[in-house]
């Protein structure tokens, strides 16, 4: 027997049916927003695997084509490798839900998300996160819930709520945030909704704006807490227990006693692998001193280690206010950037911040390269691509090289969101623009560092772009009342810190951002201070970045595709691509040009040689021109007929010469003078309202004669 429960979530109504599908789950829901229907389950093996330390979580969200009333595409005519859209949503709900199992949970843990129905009013990605949440919260799985997602919008200065896929496109910001309940509540609420996690993109938005549709957010996910609450009470399960992680303090003395002054020693030590040489040297000796060949023990050692080095970190920053490479909290590690460093490419640039270093380059190209992707919700035709690379060696490992993983589809998702504000439009800049970032040395902060170098990358290729754009991340330290807001943040500040946040945007405002919280306690006052140290770092890093280059150069790579945009008629489209396509491939085989056709009209036409383009660009007018009246045109008789012979003067376009028009002197015949086939050179003596052209022969051979 099925229960339903339902409650109103941004004024439409939401309900979540139990007990219904997926009974051999530990947790499973189906979650109904309008016709956008998510079937959410839990599962958590009972067992652990030997030697596992961590939470083996999986999280699966999977469109399936179905939802759409589509088949999908391709030879196997089934679902396949997720698409971008799947793997950032993967990536969301794992990123919201991970911090939440609570420590010594170990058991394998996979989430399964499945779009069975969906519209384009109901956002898949806020039912999906809502169906995390419930089937966590009525499972046997011990899981600090409930939280809820939620997507933000701003039309017209009124922020929106859930926002269907037509509106956000209006919408000057785009934000999905996650919220969680927090007791006890603050100001006289029963309990609080603090943020767990956030990213989203916006144009050129205030910081202010941003704070404001945070809380706009967090208080509207409210129905859908308490709907929870209700849920769980009904019918959830008893959570397993976890096993108390009870503290060896003999064993932790004893390490702390051979290890400390090594480790403090090696976070003195400003240059990332000098550090984690010293640390690696320190902890391999004390794990060998103390745990010997008992592995469980080792892991024992090599647990109480990590604690003391995360006490060491942050008791420099919160208590001694020093951070291992000396700065400030606010203070940014020395930048250098440099553009044209690639001979050959379009456009290069190499950006550096202190040991993060990112090589960015652009290729230009045609219409024709533009990425098609294929979302149930509809296909897109992407013009900008970014794509962001971490290889190996870029913080000093060995390891095969594999197809890029969730965190980096998801850094160059970011980096892609951050830029495209500040892209010039289609009809100012036709080219399809790909970046590709190479992480050559990595110390926290390369994606951001993938954003500076992409407005690089681009200024250099001559680009257009409207604004300079920069990303910084910044980190939180909070014991107690004591607060530290991390301004671009190391690798290990990152660790061992309780907040990562991510923003980037023009002098102007916000353009993109990404955050994960750690701890409970974010309050507004602390996001505030955050989000204008971050604007502060920002546009500090802008000023550098001009100093490397002032603008975008003023024309593009000599290596680039040119690209001339030729508008024609709709009508007159069939015109310049021929019976068969017969006139485009004339066109590119005498001027070797890469043509595309749209069909509202528009020809573009790309080379890298100049006269070429020329060419093509002529020969394109001359498929589309119109017969114009007093001009002389060189045309082909095409049929003769007793009272004159037809003559085309332009491609498809026909006009009769009258016999009287042929000749000077009187002719009998039409074949005296004429053979279909011949060129002859006629002049339009009129157009008639319905299109019919009149020709003269003998007043053309007046003018030749003038």
């Amino acid at each position: 027997m099925s229960t339903i429960f339902s409650a109103d979530f941004a004024g439409r109504n939401i309900s979540l049916k139990a007990d219904y599908v997926a009974a051999q789950a530990d947790g499973a829901i189906l979650v109904h927003y309008g016709d956008t229907v998510v079937l959410v389950t839990a599962v958590s093996l009972k067992s652990i695997r030997e030697g596992v330390d961590f939470l083996p979580l999986t999280v699966d969200y999977q469109e399936m084509t179905f939802a759409a009333g589509k088949i999908p595409g391709g030879f196997f005519k089934r679902e396949g490798r997720p698409n971008e859209r799947e793997i950032l949503t993967s990536r969301l709900i794992d990123r919201a839900i991970r911090p939440l199992f609570p420590k010594g949970y170990y058991s394998e843990t996979q989430l399964v998300a499945s779009v069975l129905s969906l519209d384009k009013e109901n956002d898949s990605i806020v039912t999906a996160m809502l169906g995390a949440s419930v089937a966590l919260e009525i499972s046997n799985v011990p899981f600090k819930g409930p939280i809820a997602g939620v997507r933000v919008g701003l039309i017209s200065g009124q922020f929106i709520c859930n926002p269907s896929s037509d509106k956000i496109l209006e919408s000057e910001i785009n934000i999905f945030m996650v919220g969680r309940k927090v007791m006890p509540g603050k100001s006289g609420k029963d309990y609080d909704v603090e943020l767990v996690m956030m990213e989203g993109d916006a144009k050129e938005v205030a910081e202010n704006v941003i704070v404001d549709a945070i809380q706009f957010g967090l208080e509207a996910i409210r129905p859908v807490i308490d709907l929870q609450d209700k849920i769980r009470e009904a019918i959830g399960k008893t959570k397993r227990p976890v096993a108390q992680i009870v503290k060896d303090e003999e064993l932790t003395a004893r390490v702390k006693n051979e290890a400390l002054a090594g480790l403090e020693e090696g976070y003195s030590m400003p240059r990332k692998l000098e550090r984690y040489s010293k640390l690696g040297e320190v902890r391999e000796k004390v794990i060998k001193s103390i745990g010997g060949d008992d592995s469980a023990l080792c892991k024992k050692v090599a647990g109480i280690i990590e604690e003391l080095e995360n006490g060491i970190l942050r008791g420099m920053i919160i208590n001694e206010k020093k951070r291992i490479d000396g700065r400030t909290s606010k203070d940014i590690r020395p930048i250098s950037a440099e553009v044209g460093v690639l001979p050959r490419t379009h456009g290069s640039a190499l950006f550096n911040r202190g040991e993060t270093q990112a090589l960015a380059v652009v290729t230009l190209g045609t219409s024709a390269d533009e990425q098609r992707i294929d979302f149930i919700g509809g296909e897109e035709m992407r013009s900008f691509m970014l794509h962001y690379n971490f290889p190996p060696y870029s913080v000093g490992e060995a390891k095969g090289q594999r197809s890029p993983g969730r965190r980096e589809i998801g850094h160059g998702a970011l980096a892609r969101k951050a830029l495209v504000p500040v892209l010039p439009s289609p009809e100012t800049f036709p080219y399809t623009i790909r970046i590709v970032s190479e992480i050559l040395s990595s110390n926290g902060s390369s994606s951001m560092a993938t954003v500076c170098g992409g407005t690089l990358s681009m200024m250099d290729a001559g680009v257009p772009m409207k604004d300079f754009v920069a990303g910084i991340a910044m980190g939180l330290l909070k014991e107690g009342d004591d607060i530290v807001i991390l301004t671009d943040i190391l690798g290990d500040e990152d660790h061992a810190g309780d907040m990562d946040f991510k923003v980037c945007g023009t002098e102007k405002g916000i353009t993109a951002m990404q955050m994960d919280i750690k701890i409970d306690g974010l309050t507004e006052d602390i996001l505030r201070k955050a989000l204008d140290q971050a604007r502060e770092g920002r546009i500090f890093i802008i000023g550098k970045m001009r100093e490397t280059i002032s603008a975008p150069r003023p024309d593009i790579s000599q290596y680039a595709p040119r690209i001339t945009t030729v508008k024609v008629k709709v009508d007159q489209v069939r015109n310049v691509i021929g019976s068969g396509g017969k006139n485009i491939r004339q066109i590119i085989s005498e001027t070797g040009v890469t043509i595309d056709v749209e069909d509202d009209g528009t020809v573009t036409i790309a080379s890298s040689d100049a006269e070429a383009a020329s060419r093509a660009v002529m020969m394109v007018k001359w498929l589309t021109e119109e017969a114009e009246v007093g001009k002389i045109y060189r045309g082909t008789v095409k049929k003769i007929v007793d009272f004159g012979a037809f003559v085309e003067i332009l491609p498809g376009t026909e006009g009769l010469l009258h016999i009287s028009q042929i000749a000077k002197e009187r002719i009998n015949k039409v074949t005296d003078v004429l053979q279909e086939g011949d060129e002859v050179m006629v002049k339009v003596l009129e157009m008639d309202k319905s299109g019919k052209i009149r020709l003269s022969r003998k007043e053309a051979l007046d003018a030749e004669v003038k």
